[in-house]
């Protein structure tokens, strides 16, 4: 039986007023407001609606509010329903939308408000603010979702007319049973040792004393949820919008998924700012000092934090919700060139100058610029009980341990394919592809293709990534793999690798060789994948190469 951490709500803030705002179904939701100092006219707010503690140490929101109200704002951060202080059901994202609206409704009528609302915040508190703009309020005058996605925690659904399909993250059966279990938030590990997975769940909730609705819902039949109940946020009135993805956000294929729906309508698409930095989910960075990668920061190094998180979001506001600043002073992308300081700008993503250029794995362990003529076949294992190992404990926190990769490529069930040494630096600014021909002799298989930047000491970074999973896999097929986008310069005298296996757990959910369903599997089995090197279907990887030079802009 694993160990449970149990954490309940930290102390009320002494800077905000807690009230309990009536949803039309005469649920409360527990709401802290926050004043500016001596500001007593109405004026703009800032509406965060999170499922972590509104006054948590994790989300350290009355530091953030602190930080809005110096500049003018009415802050009003609030536990969704069933979490923490709020009343109601502890239900993963079907009841965000009106709740969002009705929490607006509340804010207009209060003598502290002027009627405008914009909102803020990473991850779930993202999402309810899509969540809230599918609702149409119209008070509602701009968002600045962070690192998130309007399918976030979406399980992965096979199209049966398909071979392919995502590969499960661990985390999408986790979630529902550590924050939306019920009020308070519960953590575990899981013992990869230990199979079937299923069953160690049933222990913790035996344990526990009740079940999670949303566990429920999501496993073993996933059930449709209405997330959107009044329609798609990107069918609804577009709304001016910040979209900050980061490089190495685990949760970047969500965002850059939405990138794509709302660039099919030009009213959204006019309306949609892209801001990308070199950072993971839980906002640490490449260029991070050395003592500021703890996984418990201080109220110091929070604060220092404050101006790179939020000051994007406050000079968005003022031209949006304000009315202070042109909109043409707002750079429709900002970027940064992961290795280099400051921001760039372009008006469209990729930027222009990016040329597509394509790389082919070599019978010999190379990668190079031109395939193989003859084709040869590379094999590994794949063992459910020696599982390649993520690079992390945390897949949420990739930078804060900044992992070095070498050591993986050294194992018998990875395959390396690495460049020779750049001669000159190369700027990679754009998607990343992979295209391979592959079978295996079990029923279902997993690829894993990683891109990463090999320093001539021979440390290794990963900076792009994309999985596949093979259905019917004995009978060969050609695959398709999205590695996300890339921003990031190539020093001369490093190498770009290439690592290719079919495990990476715990972050994934491995596949027990047998085909049966992986989470409640307990019989395993080895099987040996097979991967086409050289010829027509040999690997390939296609990065975006940009040949224009380009200046940042924005200085840190």
């Amino acid at each position: 039986m694993p160990d449970i951490v149990h954490i309940g709500p930290a102390p009320l803030s002494p800077l905000a007023a807690q009230e309990f705002v009536r949803m039309r179904d005469g649920v409360r939701l527990a709401t802290d407001v926050y004043l500016p100092e001596g500001d007593d006219a109405a004026g703009d707010s800032i509406l965060i609606r999170l499922p972590y503690d509104k006054v948590g140490v994790y989300t350290f929101i009355p530091l953030i509010a602190e930080y809005f109200t110096a500049r003018g704002y009415r802050v009003v951060a609030q536990d969704v329903r069933g979490k923490f202080r709020s009343e109601g059901e502890a239900l993963l994202f079907v009841n965000e939308a009106y709740d969002g609206y009705d929490t607006i409704e509340w804010i207009t009528q209060q003598r502290w408000s002027n009627g405008r609302v914009a909102m803020w915040g990473d991850s779930y508190y993202g999402y309810t603010q899509w969540a809230a703009v599918s609702t149409q309020h119209p008070a509602l005058k701009a968002i600045a979702p962070r690192v998130t996605g309007t399918q976030l925690g979406e399980p992965v659904r096979r199209d049966p007319a398909s071979r392919t399909s995502g590969v499960e993250w661990a985390i999408t059966y986790l979630y529902p049973l550590t924050y939306f279990h019920s009020a308070d938030a519960y953590f575990w590990d899981l013992d990869p040792d230990r199979r079937p997975f299923s069953d160690q769940v049933e222990e913790v909730l035996a344990e526990l004393g009740s079940r999670s609705i949303s566990y429920d819902q999501w496993y073993p039949r996933p059930v449709h949820l209405r997330r959107f109940p009044a329609g798609s946020p990107f069918d609804a009135r577009p709304v001016p919008t910040l979209h900050t993805i980061g490089w190495w956000d685990n949760c970047a294929p969500l965002s850059w998924a939405d990138v794509a729906e709302i660039e099919k309508r030009p009213a959204w698409a006019h309306s949609h700012f892209l801001r990308i930095e070199a950072m993971d989910h839980e906002s640490y960075y490449l260029d991070d000092p050395d003592a500021d990668r703890v996984e418990e920061r201080t109220e110091d190094q929070l604060r220092a934090q404050l101006p790179r998180m939020l000051d994007p979001a406050l000079d968005f506001f003022e031209v949006f919700v304000r009315g202070n600043v042109s909109a043409a002073d707002i750079p429709r992308v900002s970027w940064n060139l992961a290795g280099t300081p400051g921001m760039r700008s372009s008006d469209s993503w990729p930027p222009a100058g990016a040329e597509s250029s394509t790389l082919f794995a070599a019978s010999g362990g190379g990668l190079v610029t031109q395939a193989q003529d003859a084709a040869t076949t590379a094999t590994w294992t794949h063992d459910p009980l020696h599982l390649v190992p993520s690079s992390v404990g945390n897949a949420f926190a990739f930078l804060l341990d900044r992992p070095d990769e070498q050591a993986l490529g050294d194992r018998d069930d990875v395959l390396v394919f690495t460049t020779e040494p750049f001669v000159r630096q190369v700027d990679l600014a754009g998607p990343v592809t992979a295209r391979a021909r592959i079978h295996s002799d079990g029923p279902v298989m997993d690829l894993f293709v990683r891109l990463l930047d090999v320093a001539p000491d021979g440390s290794a970074l990963r900076i792009a990534r994309g999985q596949v999973q093979l259905h019917e896999a004995t009978e060969p097929a050609t695959v398709e793999i999205d590695l996300g986008q890339l921003g990031y310069r190539v020093e001369p005298g490093h190498r770009l690798r290439v690592h290719v296996c079919s495990s990476d757990y715990p972050e994934f959910i491995p596949q027990p060789g047998t085909g049966a369903e992986p989470w409640s599997a307990v019989e395993t089995r080895v099987n040996r994948q097979s991967l086409a090197v050289g010829g027509a279907d040999g690997l390939s990887v296609t990065v975006t190469v940009l040949r224009q030079a380009q200046e940042p802009e924005e200085q840190p």
